[in-house]
């Protein structure tokens, strides 16, 4: 019998938690997607997400502490654009050790602040704590018309599967305190190339690209050269580090074509979903197909 965290699992412990999610009707999505999705209005839903960051896992108190507090909003920022939406507002729960210099905390808060004015966030409130380490905790609203919201499940057999820019070494690199994100490129690809799922690559490219297969009941081949990477970075890197918060999309092969005239941006075309029984597959350069586990990142 499994009783320990780390022989659940991450994703096996979300699992388990889905038995306790109260009653309230009217959810749209709860757990399972990256963000919950209810109720606003006759033409709008609300997007609700959270990230919590953990000092010596997320970041290190070396870093400078703007760019700290950068990441922390940027993470929910990145979920609430991976579903369509606008992010909106945002609650900010600390905890910091009691000897942390109060310039420290204040530039923490200066990091966040710029991001949220630069996509339109207002910091509403929050929670401060005594704690050992320091942990920064996220809650953020968005809201996305019910007809632009965009979930995990909609991915079908001949969709193309896109990523928004190069993979791997984020962490290596320091890319994964400094990226944007991609809220812009989301609200490009609904107005003109609807995706029918998405998702922002946190734990990896193999990791995320499996939820979308797991909540699609689909698999996927992906074509091992067409896969962008970082400068430096190896196809093991691309597809398992993670931390690069890139858009993860699929879409009708009609719309692909497009997406490859456009100008604005630079959509990489990475792989086809194919029928569920194929699992998820790598395509080398002779054509010759692996199958690989949909795996990355995870805290347990």
């Amino acid at each position: 019998m499994l009783t320990k965290l780390s022989q659940i699992g991450e994703f096996g412990l979300i699992d388990l938690l889905k038995e306790y999610r109260g009653s309230r009707a009217g959810v749209i999505k709860g757990i399972g997607d990256d963000t919950a999705v209810v109720p606003l209005d006759a033409k709008r839903y609300l997007l609700l997400t959270t990230d919590m960051l953990m000092e010596g896992v997320h970041f290190k108190r070396t870093a400078p502490a703007r760019v700290i507090g950068r990441k922390a909003l940027a993470c929910s920022i990145s979920d609430i654009a991976a579903m369509g939406g606008l992010p909106r507002y945002a609650v900010v729960s600390l905890g910091v050790p009691g000897n942390l210099p109060w310039a420290f905390v204040r530039d923490v808060y200066k990091g966040m602040d710029a991001l949220a004015r630069q996509f339109g966030v207002a910091i509403v409130g929050g929670d401060t704590i005594k704690s050992e380490k320091i942990v920064i905790n996220v809650a953020l609203t968005g809201e996305v018309s019910k007809k632009d919201v965009v979930y995990r499940r909609g991915a079908r057999e001949g969709d193309q599967i896109f990523v928004t820019g190069p993979l791997g070494k984020s962490l290596s690199t320091g890319r994964h305190l400094k990226f944007t994100p991609r809220v812009t490129e989301a609200r490009y690809l609904i107005r003109h190339a609807k995706p029918t799922s998405m998702i922002d690559i946190s734990d990896g490219l193999a990791a995320d690209l499996g939820h979308i297969l797991e909540e699609s009941k689909v698999g996927a081949v992906l074509e091992e050269n067409e896969i962008p990477r970082r400068a430096g970075a190896g196809l093991r890197q691309a597809l398992y580090d993670g931390e690069d918060f890139e858009l993860l999309f699929t879409v009708p092969r009609r719309k692909a074509a497009f997406l490859g005239r456009q100008k604005q941006f630079r959509f990489y075309p990475i792989g086809e979903i194919v029928p569920r029984a194929k699992g998820l597959l790598l395509k080398n350069k002779t054509g010759a197909l692996a199958k690989i586990e949909p795996r990355g990142y995870t805290h347990f």
